[in-house]
């Protein structure tokens, strides 16, 4: 009778273990995939804040007359992609991800493209408007970057704890995915070349 009472507490023992292992690292996980949801909500902020801002450059440069309208057409082209392209955060893999970084590389392309057409124009450059819409994007573009490693981060985190042992057993039980991250941009690893 004593044997099975001990080998009674012995499996009760094994089993709460268990399942507080299970418990910890559950809530763990669902904290860290918040926290990857959170910080994925940080950087569509700052993409937003570099949208609303562009239609605001577009109104200050608009007014010199002689600005050319193709660039004008194709900022607000590339905002009205850039924009058109959400991402659930539940289901932030690299494809998704990707489509929504290629959407965004595309207006800055067209930002940048912009900002060189500027420099023909001293009273554009001149225009205190405009000079501070600038500041602002550029401001926003730092942002952005910051944003995005902290994502990286966050996500790295994530993945790595749901990657391993025993977690990895929990997270595929659960239904944790694995999340993207964001990639520098094909050809960035090339100096751009200056001539003059």
């Amino acid at each position: 009778m004593k044997k099975t009472w001990i080998i009674l507490a012995i499996i009760a023992f094994f089993v709460v273990m268990g399942f507080l292992s299970v418990k910890n690292s559950y809530n763990s996980m669902v904290n860290m995939q918040e926290g990857v949801t959170a910080q994925w909500s940080q950087v569509e902020n700052v993409y937003q804040r570099r949208s609303d801002l562009i239609p605001n450059l577009v109104s200050t440069v608009k007014g010199y007359a002689n600005f050319e309208k193709e660039t004008l057409t194709q900022v607000i082209e590339a905002r009205a992609k850039a924009t058109s392209v959400n991402i659930n955060p539940e289901k932030l893999d690299a494809q998704s991800l990707q489509n929504f970084q290629q959407a965004q590389s595309g207006l800055s392309s067209a930002l940048g493209r912009l900002m060189v057409v500027v420099e023909k124009y001293p009273d554009l450059k001149a225009n205190q408007s405009f000079l501070d819409l600038q500041a602002q994007l550029e401001g926003t573009e730092n942002r952005i970057t910051v944003e995005r490693k902290k994502f990286n981060e966050s996500a790295q985190s994530y993945n790595s704890y749901i990657r391993n042992f025993p977690k990895n057993i929990y997270a595929g039980i659960f239904g944790f995915e694995k999340k993207a991250y964001f990639e520098a941009e094909k050809g960035a690893e090339k100096a751009p070349q200056v001539q003059f």
